[in-house]
């Protein structure tokens, strides 16, 4: 329901409890006042007969006075019987008998009487002749006070002022009260604004009602899902630009230092072929020197190949591949680093694990990595498992990576696959962030969960479409 129906709608409602509550007291008072009239009719009617009465007969009585006695709660305040000549016969009132009226100045009907004094009174004078056939023997004054009939009105007067003042009042609180209920979420929605305008697009409008706030709500939860997808895209558009530039820089690189690091590996082969035999007594000092020479130039040929790598679009040439083959590939790559550092590795592959359909260069590539980063966690030495495994359910393969060594603080798990982000004085964060595009353009995800000084496992998610149902001699290796 639209906010502006519902104020319509609790403003009719205001103003028909208010007709309604007027009508009802209203009604109530007209009743009493018809009965109060009624009951003072039956009053004067009797006051009129008993003077009658006593005009017409030759008796003398007190009726009157006696009668007066019940009818002043009624507003009969005296009643006088006059003879034709003004002379006041009989009356409620022993004190006016012999007082003489003027019949000129006596009004029929009813008539305000004046004078009144500062009384709140108000007096009234009733004066009915008396006709027996057609002989007028005198009349019959009565003075009313009709304060009952005022009283009444007044009371009804207060009755409809407080019942409209209490609805009002109510439709006051009422309005307050939805006042408060709708300003709130429109302070909510201000709030959440301000922390979206501030950076914040993690914020959810909460649409909890189906009038214009709600409305409001869905929009600008609308408004932060396209503020997302716009930042994801410039994201990428950077990543995208960053990646351009840095394929350009990174053929300048390979051309620049590659050639000479190639140089340098086969002086110092040519240098060991030709000064150890001549050196003998040097020979083991000259033969570590080297080899550690030929390591140095390794490193600095295997971080330009990740730079050159990182920097360039990939093409997958994928394969049927066997893991096992590839992880006997990789290993023997680093077979030399893992005894040189006392690394152990452990595999956990399933026998009749299915074959991959993968490109064996980048995938390689990736374990390289792994297994490098795990020998870096462990220092002193340590064991990589290996694992495998194929989801029952999604089809998916599982590849894991664990090691036992220093493990990653937890304020950098989510930067590890960041470019140029390491822990490393000689790294420059590009291993894993390669790693993760070769697995993205494989369909697949890595997770990472580690713990200070227990450890660190990578996790690489493969979809089923990346395995194959391969019989016992159609795994090819490379």
């Amino acid at each position: 329901m639209k906010l502006n129906t519902k104020l319509v709608m609790i403003m009719l409602t205001m103003l028909v409890v208010a007709t309604l509550i007027l009508f009802i007291l209203n009604q109530f008072s007209q009743n009493d006042l018809v009965q109060e009239i009624q009951e003072s009719s039956t009053v004067v009617s009797k006051a009129i007969q008993l003077s009658v009465e006593d005009l017409t007969s030759e008796e003398e009585s007190t009726r009157l006075s006696e009668y007066l006695s019940q009818a002043k709660n009624k507003g009969v305040n005296e009643i006088n019987i006059i003879n034709n000549e003004g002379e006041i016969i009989n009356s409620s009132d022993p004190a006016q008998v012999g007082k003489k009226r003027e019949i000129k100045k006596l009004e029929k009907g009813l008539k305000r009487r004046g004078g009144g004094g500062g009384s709140s009174l108000k007096p009234y004078d009733l004066v009915v002749p008396v006709i027996v056939g057609d002989e007028q023997l005198g009349y019959v004054q009565i003075n009313l006070l009709l304060d009952n009939i005022r009283d009444i009105q007044h009371a009804n007067f207060v009755r409809r002022l407080s019942a409209t003042v209490l609805v009002f009042m109510g439709g006051m609180i009422l309005i307050i009260f939805l006042a408060r209920r709708y300003t709130n979420p429109i302070h909510r929605l201000a709030a959440g604004v301000t922390n979206v305008s501030a950076g914040d697009l993690s914020v959810t409008f909460e649409a909890e009602s189906g009038d214009e706030i709600g409305e409001l709500a869905e929009n600008l939860n609308e408004m932060v899902k396209k503020l997302k997808e716009k930042e994801q895209l410039e994201k990428r558009l950077y990543e995208a630009e960053h990646l351009s530039k840095v394929g350009q820089l990174a053929a300048g690189i390979a051309h620049e230092i590659r050639n000479p690091l190639n140089y340098i590996s086969l002086a110092i082969d040519h240098l060991k072929s030709e000064l150890l035999p001549s050196c003998p007594e040097k020979g083991g000092e000259l033969e570590a020197i080297a080899d550690n020479i030929k390591e140095e130039v390794r490193k600095a040929n295997y971080m330009v190949l990740n730079f050159m790598n990182y920097g360039r679009p990939l093409k997958l040439k994928r394969q049927q591949v066997s893991y096992p083959d590839l992880v006997d590939k990789a290993i023997h790559l680093m077979q030399d680093r893992l005894t040189e550092r006392n690394m152990q590795v452990v595999r956990e592959i399933p026998a009749d694990l299915p074959a991959m359909l993968i490109d064996p260069e980048l995938m390689r590539n990736c374990l390289c990595n792994f297994i490098s980063n795990s020998m870096q966690a462990m220092s002193d030495g340590g064991t990589i498992t290996l694992g495998a495994a194929v989801e029952p359910e999604s089809g998916e393969c599982r590849l894991s990576f664990s090691d036992c060594g220093v493990g990653i603080d937890e304020q950098d798990l989510e930067k590890v696959f960041q470019p140029y982000f390491t822990t490393r004085e000689a790294g420059i964060g590009l291993g894993l962030a390669i790693t993760e595009r070769i697995v993205k353009e494989h369909g697949g995800r890595i997770c990472v969960a580690s713990r200070k000084g227990e450890g660190t496992t990578f996790t690489v998610i493969l979809p089923a479409g990346a395995l194959v149902a391969a019989g016992p001699n159609e795994a090819a290796g490379n």
